[in-house]
């Protein structure tokens, strides 16, 4: 073997050099300055073992001491390691330290310096040490390019590390039955779990059993503690995807019992299913770290206050932020709602309709929020009242949702008082889109012909129009009043503006009923149309009422169907309450009037009309009277003062 060095080449007997290997080896030490001799050819990836020879040689003369002359004399030939030492090119020590840290051995060419022979039993241990590569410090004179050269070298040999950590995670994915696919994404979403595998396989190796143990066997050691194989399973099992499953690991800190924990706690409080997995993951930083105790104090604080334990699965996996709480937090979320009027029964059916009401927004924002209500002249109590019956509000947004919504109405003509009535009696208007879902049926009243200004009074007096299916409710019920009921086109925009109400009504159930009944009567779909039009509710009552008070007319007031066609409004009227009891008026004083007449007015009016009717009767009776008896008298005169003549 030859060693070269700058200075001076050295020729060593084999018998004087002690060498690890048996195999025998030639050095030869040749002048470079003799002109005649031949250059031996330069292995520069043997200089280190050179300069270690080189190095053992001079401490073996100083520690002899022969002489002063001697001890001068060999230390003038035997050069410094520093001068001996052949700088490795850096290309080469990264590639000796991906040799050394890699997991499986890379196949090399025969008589490769670096080749693992079968009797070898470590991946390594045919390889130089590793700390030779950061000694360059001390053979240098610039101190300050060799920190910067192990800084990066023991970067380097971290990366490498930490990718062989991720191919033994990798293989223990693989062997779980995970696709490669899959397991490449979610490795590579964990960068801080590899950390932590590296860290504790490291930590390993001063227990005795694994000091002598390879890092492979170490890390695939931890991963097989920690479970998380089968944890990663049960996540996926559980609906979460992968980024979801590696940010729970990530959370978990290492301490992926605390995952294992929690899911036993959220199944005893009923949750079930795939909200296991996104209430761990929804509910905050600090959940797995939180005990079972702190976590059992809020559910008895919401049990004590309404919320049932049977709602409670259903609260915490709506509303998991619940859970990052602490109880003091809960309470004065809770209070905030009992400020406003609510008791425990409103407001545990108000937790259960929406959980979010209680977990999900900042104090602050539910501030801002109840005092928007407020302008529109709601007490606090009222909007303690309009929170319990559709606590959805809350989740809301004043900029994006409700001042838009009230421009729009502002718009169309309803005032702050139209507002707050549309707000209670259907609150569910104020959560509802206004450009998706309230825009479009809006335009389309516009396009049957509902004037703008009558749209504003049609909201305010029906809100609930606002909430039905365009398509699926409103569409259908303008169709059918216009080719079954006879409404004409004309008249449709003024039916919908007197009667929203039809737009809620089934076409099958009621609407097409009660026009059966109808038509059965012997009204043609024309009249009934003009009906419709005269009085759009008449469609909206049921079978049940109509009957009773038509019989009425027909077989006791004995009036004609044609009154019921000139006056629809007749079935509006109560049958025991105003029907009757005016009709019986009206026989006793021998009066006959229509029904417009007989119905429409008020109690006092309907009694001065029936009066002055007979009053009107009595001044004219006495003149007939008095005709008929002149009459009758000149007739007797006639009979007795003269004969008469009867012609047959």
């Amino acid at each position: 073997m030859f060693f070269s060095c700058q200075k001076y080449n050295l020729y060593i007997p084999c018998s004087s050099v002690p060498l690890c290997n048996p195999r025998c080896c030639i050095v030869m030490c040749q002048n470079p300055h003799a002109p005649n001799e031949q250059q031996p050819i330069l292995r520069k990836h043997n200089s280190k073992s050179t300069a270690f020879l080189l190095h053992h040689l001079s401490h073996k003369d100083e520690d002899e001491h022969d002489s002063h002359e001697h001890h001068h004399h060999s230390h003038q030939l035997t050069p410094k390691s520093s001068d001996l030492q052949d700088p490795m090119p850096h290309e080469e020590k990264v590639k000796l330290l991906e040799l050394s840290l890699v997991r499986k051995r890379t196949p090399q060419f025969p008589g490769s310096i670096y080749a693992q022979s079968p009797s070898d039993p470590d991946v390594g241990s045919s390889l130089p040490p590793l700390r030779t590569l950061f000694q360059s410090s001390a053979l240098s004179d610039d101190d300050d390019d060799d920190d910067d050269e192990e800084e990066e070298m023991v970067m380097r040999a971290l990366q490498i590390r930490r990718k062989v950590t991720e191919e033994v995670l990798k293989e223990a994915m693989r062997k779980g039955k995970f696709g490669i696919t899959y397991t490449t994404n979610l490795v590579s979403r964990v960068p801080g779990f590899i950390d932590y595998i590296m860290i504790e396989a490291a930590n390993l190796k001063r227990l005795q059993e694994y000091s002598h143990s390879t890092f492979n066997l170490r890390a695939k050691t931890v991963i097989d503690d920690s479970q998380v194989v089968p944890l990663i399973r049960w996540l996926k099992h559980n609906a979460l995807s992968y980024p979801q499953i590696a940010k729970l690991i990530l959370m978990s800190r290492g301490k992926l019992e605390s995952i294992r924990n929690c899911v036993e706690w959220l199944k005893s409080v009923h949750v079930k299913g795939e909200y296991l997995g996104l209430s761990l993951l929804k509910g905050g930083e600090n959940i797995l770290q939180r005990s079972n105790e702190e976590l059992d104090e809020i559910v008895l604080y919401l049990e004590s206050n309404g919320v049932r334990r049977e709602w409670m699965g259903y609260v915490m996996s709506r509303c998991p932020q619940l859970l990052s709480y602490s109880l003091e937090e809960v309470k004065n979320r809770a209070q905030f709602y009992f400020d406003m009027g609510l008791n425990e029964k409103d407001f545990g059916t108000m937790v259960f309709d929406y959980p979010k009401a209680l977990g999900y927004f900042t104090l602050e924002v539910m501030n801002q929020k109840v005092n928007y209500l407020k302008e529109f002249g709601l007490q606090s109590n009222d909007v303690g009242r309009l929170l319990a019956f559709r606590p959805q509000l809350m989740g809301c947004s004043i900029e994006e949702q409700w001042k838009p919504l009230v421009k729009y109405l502002y718009y169309y003509g309803i005032t702050r008082d139209g507002m707050r009535r549309m707000l209670t009696i259907k609150p569910m208007v104020f959560c509802t889109d206004l450009q998706m879902t309230i825009a479009p049926k809006v335009r389309f009243f516009q396009d049957i012909g509902v004037r703008d200004d009558a749209i504003g009074n049609m909201l305010v007096k029906f809100p609930t129009l606002l909430t039905y299916s365009l398509y699926k409710k409103i569409r259908p019920v303008v169709i059918f009043l216009m080719t079954k009921a006879g409404v004409s086109e004309k008249d449709i925009g003024k039916v919908v503006a007197l009667g929203p109400e039809l737009l809620g009504c089934s076409v099958v159930h009621k609407l097409e009923v009660n026009v059966k009944y109808f038509l059965s009567l012997g009204i043609r779909i024309k009249q009934l149309g003009e009906m419709i039009a005269d009085f759009p509710m008449l469609l909206r009552y049921n079978i049940d009422v109509l009957c009773p008070k038509y019989s009425y007319l027909r077989k006791t007031m004995v009036r004609p169907l044609q009154d019921v066609i000139e006056f629809p409004r007749f079935f509006s009227y109560s049958l025991d309450g105003r029907i009757i009891p005016r009709h019986k008026v009206l026989v006793e004083n021998q009066i006959n009037i229509k029904l417009r007449y007989m119905l429409a007015s008020s109690d006092e009016e309907f009694k001065k009309m029936v009066n002055s009717t007979i009053r009107k009767r009595q001044r004219f009776e006495p003149a007939v009277i008095k005709e008929g008896t002149t009459h009758l008298q000149s007739g007797i005169a006639g009979d007795i003062t003269t004969p008469q003549t009867c012609t047959n």
